[in-house]
């Protein structure tokens, strides 16, 4: 098309004639007299409202009221039984579907709500509900038939067995309708749990038989189905009986579709058949039924895998005895579908072999995916400790497959098999690896959902999660590296979103040197690069549980001073609000006094900022900033709050963030701030933040406890290198050491002024750095203790933690890691 200025104009023209034609507008949608139709009188009340449309409304409006039945049966139950129930029972016989619908949709919340006795129900609803049952529109009679289902279990027998079973007798025969024949299996199914076994042998199991051998293959199937619930009904001397040779016969039906249900209820029917049928009829039928399917019928590959791994579990019980011949086939079969529509290049079936696909049909990736479902049970029927010899490869071969969703499969049920592991959860590792690097975002989206526990059981090599069982991998963090740079490239920013607040866990699974060089990099650049905010606040968020488990003051405040020269001091606005949004994971996650210390007086230098959304955001801040004060030890802070709000009420020009900040002082008003005088009277939010600034000295406390161990390290060498040089000091422990390889304790001195010396002597070890850094990180908490007239919260030295006994150190500095563990486990459960 040639797209000149003469046919541009040309265009433009006709345009303008087209314009010119004057067309009838419909300004009303409802014509004067369809209103007429549809207005009803308003003094008429709701019951006489709902009779009169009912009688002589539209559809919409009997819809409506249908709709509105359980209502009216709140309002008025007597009335609208006598008067209401009967028109819609009239109505209901020339109803169209969204009225018959809506209907079925009704009675069942008046059963399940109890809004009328069980006696008033039968009376008035049951007729209804079973006189539908037979609507021509197959649609209309399974929603009636799904509301008599659920109404069978609140009748009594004798109800069911007049009302329903009798009538059933006649609904089952061939001269009926296959709707019919349908309906009346799944009713045999729920009725066979209310009666006796005596009672089902006699009224319900001829009924289930002639069903069985009907002439419609989809009633076989569905009735098929049903004999598992009469199975339980009658027990297990009338199943072997009368149900076991219905279910041979059917296995060997000649529809498909039949020999899948019979096939799925001999699987749910294991535990129910004796020795002597397991042997003689169950093991050769199954065998029989899966040889055949694998081999000619391919229909029923998907849902035979789908049922295999239940098999196989079932079949492993203590009472089942199968021989490693038996056993071995099994797992045969289970092996050979897991590579079923794959070729193997060089004839290699190990997990670095490259596959393609030959035939990628559906029904194959289908059988796989349900391999991949299956790995947890097929487990546990070769048993954990065999699982590297006997299953190691089949699983490796999955967690490589082709297909992303048996990848994903994989990785959905990945916390399960590690978990049946145990201790040789190394085994998988490599699997782990590999699926935290796949290419599909998929397979890392379904293995982010358990990844915090993946990840603790694999750090700890299956064992209870404590600092001296962790194991090393490798390649973790470089896949996790990978994972992050793949989701953030993708434009599936959810997915991205999820990987960050999962990344909260690491502090319970690698240390915090690796947090600090590898991944909180990552957090800054994410906060300050990345367009997505939901993204930037994950990062934010996970950023502030790194910080606040990391085990080393300089790190801690070096992350603060970065937090707030980059974000809350930075040149771009986002920045500025994206350290707002800190600040309140901040405070959500550390103590008061630690926010109080580092971040209040820069988050109130935003009063100033140029840019109203950040102002308008720092407004909404408030509350939360005067509740992390404590008087007095605050008091500074209190005033130069207050001050920051009198100048936004007396120089704000902007005229929203004046209306945000003259509803936000009302609220300040009207808040009160915790007394330190008064500790009796802390509320639990209080205890919480006491339970914080605790966890937080005591991480100040194991990072002390590890310099000095250090230090005593090098003093241990700096003496033996002198007993090394002194000739009768080395005698001496040469002669203690032939003795029994132990040298002899000293001795204990009871005299006080000798233990004052040795206290002062000890507490004189401790570099004065250590000191200035203890009490600079909580120091507006040790105000607070001296103000309040109790002890002080830090930890002024305890000789405990400098005691000569090396084991004590070890044991106090345990309890100490295994405390903030257990915390830090709970509070990530909690916050992350």
């Amino acid at each position: 098309m040639d797209f000149n200025q003469e046919n541009l104009f040309g265009q433009i023209e006709d345009l303008q004639e087209l314009s010119f034609i004057e067309r009838p507008v419909r300004r009303y949608l409802k014509t004067p007299e369809e209103i007429e139709r549809l207005t009803v009188d308003e003094e008429l009340n709701d019951i006489e409202r709902a009779v009169y449309l009912l009688s002589s409304g539209q559809d919409v409006q009997r819809t409506s009221v249908v709709v509105n039945l359980p209502n009216l049966m709140r309002q008025n139950t007597s009335e609208t039984i006598r008067r209401v129930v009967p028109k819609i029972r009239e109505v209901l016989h020339v109803a169209g579907v969204e009225m018959q619908l809506a209907a079925a949709v009704s009675f069942l919340t008046i059963l399940q709500e109890e809004l009328v006795s069980i006696v008033a129900y039968i009376h008035s609803f049951l007729p209804i509900i079973l006189a539908n049952l037979d609507h021509r529109d197959t649609v209309v009679s399974n929603a009636w038939l799904e509301t008599l289902l659920t109404v069978i279990n609140a009748l009594p027998k004798e109800t069911i067995r007049q009302e329903i079973l009798s009538p059933l007798v006649s609904k089952a025969q061939l001269s009926q309708t296959i709707q019919s024949r349908l309906a009346s299996c799944k009713i045999l199914g729920k009725v066979a749990r209310k009666f006796e076994s005596h009672i089902i042998k006699r009224d319900i199991l001829p009924l289930v038989k002639s069903l069985c051998q009907d002439v419609e293959y989809e009633v076989r199937s569905c009735m098929c189905r049903q004999l598992e619930f009469i199975a339980q009904g009658i027990g297990v001397e009338q199943t072997k009986s009368a149900i076991l040779p219905e279910l041979v016969e059917l296995a060997k039906d000649e529809g498909s579709s039949v020999r899948i249900a019979a096939f799925d209820t001999i699987v749910n029917l294991l535990v129910m058949f004796d020795s002597d049928d397991r042997t003689q009829i169950i093991f050769p039928l199954v065998m029989m039924f899966c040889e055949k399917s694998f081999k000619a019928d391919e229909t029923i590959l998907a849902p035979l895998s789908h049922q295999l791994g239940k098999l196989c579990h079932g079949l492993s019980g203590k009472f089942w005895n199968l021989t490693e011949e038996q056993h071995s086939w099994f797992l045969d079969f289970y092996k050979k579908f897991s590579t079923l529509g794959l070729q193997h290049e060089n004839g290699q079936s190990d997990h670095t072999t490259q596959f393609y696909a030959a035939d990628m049909d559906a029904k194959y990736v289908s059988v796989r995916q349900n391999c991949a479902y299956n790995l947890p049970a097929m487990i546990l029927f070769v048993d954990p400790k065999c699982f590297y010899s006997e299953l190691y490869p089949t699983f490796s071969t999955l967690c490589h497959d082709p297909e992303t969703l048996v990848r994903r499969t994989v990785a959905t049920g990945f916390h399960e098999v590690i978990k049946l592991l145990g201790s040789g959860v190394h085994i998988v590792h490599k699997e782990l690896i590999a699926l935290l690097q796949d290419e599909s975002l998929e397979v890392l989206d379904a293995l982010l959902d358990h990844l915090p526990e993946i990840l603790r059981f694999v750090i700890t090599g299956g064992d209870h999660v404590g600092s001296e069982s962790k194991v090393h991998i490798p390649d973790l963090i470089p896949a996790l590296s990978v994972a992050e740079q793949r989701a953030a490239t993708s434009l599936k920013w959810r997915i991205h979103e999820k990987l960050l607040l999962t990344f909260s866990c690491l502090p319970q699974v690698i240390s915090s040197d690796q947090i600090y060089y590898k991944f909180l990099p990552i957090m800054f650049r994410i906060m300050t690069t990345n367009n997505v905010l939901p993204v930037q606040r994950a990062s934010a968020r996970t950023l502030c549980v790194f910080v606040r488990y990391n085990r080393k003051q300089e790190q801690r405040q070096e992350i603060c001073s970065k937090l707030i020269e980059q974000l809350g001091q930075g040149r771009s606005c986002w920045n500025r609000l994206r350290f707002l949004d800190t600040c309140e994971n901040i405070m959500d996650l550390f103590s008061k006094a630690f926010f109080c210390k580092y971040f209040f007086l820069p988050v109130l230098e935003l009063s100033s900022d140029p840019v109203p959304n950040v102002r308008i955001k720092f407004c909404y801040m408030l509350p939360k900033l005067k509740s992390a004060l404590k008087l007095p030890a605050d008091k500074y802070l209190l005033q130069q709050l207050e001050l920051c709000v009198r100048k936004l009420l007396c120089q704000e020009k902007d005229k929203d963030v004046t209306a945000i900040v003259r509803i936000i002082t009302l609220e300040l008003d009207r808040m009160e701030i915790s007394m330190e005088s008064f500790p009796k009277r802390l509320q639990e939010k209080d205890l919480l933040d006491h339970k914080k600034e605790k966890e937080e000295n005591l991480l100040l406390e194991m990072e002390d406890m590890e310099k000095r161990g250090e230090i005593k390290s090098m003093n241990e060498k700096k003496l033996l290198s002198s007993f090394n040089k002194d000739g009768k000091k080395k005698t001496k422990l040469g002669r203690s050491r032939s003795l029994g390889g132990r040298v002899a304790p000293p001795k204990i001195t009871t005299d006080k002024s000798a233990m004052k010396l040795t206290s002062a002597a000890s507490n004189s070890q401790i570099s004065t750095a250590t000191k200035n850094a203890l009490l600079s990180f909580d120091g507006t908490l040790q105000s607070h203790s001296s103000s309040s007239g109790g002890p002080s919260n830090l930890p002024s030295c305890p000789s405990r933690f400098y005691s000569a006994n090396s084991n004590e150190q070890k044991t106090n500095w345990g309890k100490a890691e295994s405390q903030i563990l257990n915390n830090m486990e709970r509070n990530v459960a909690l916050h992350g």
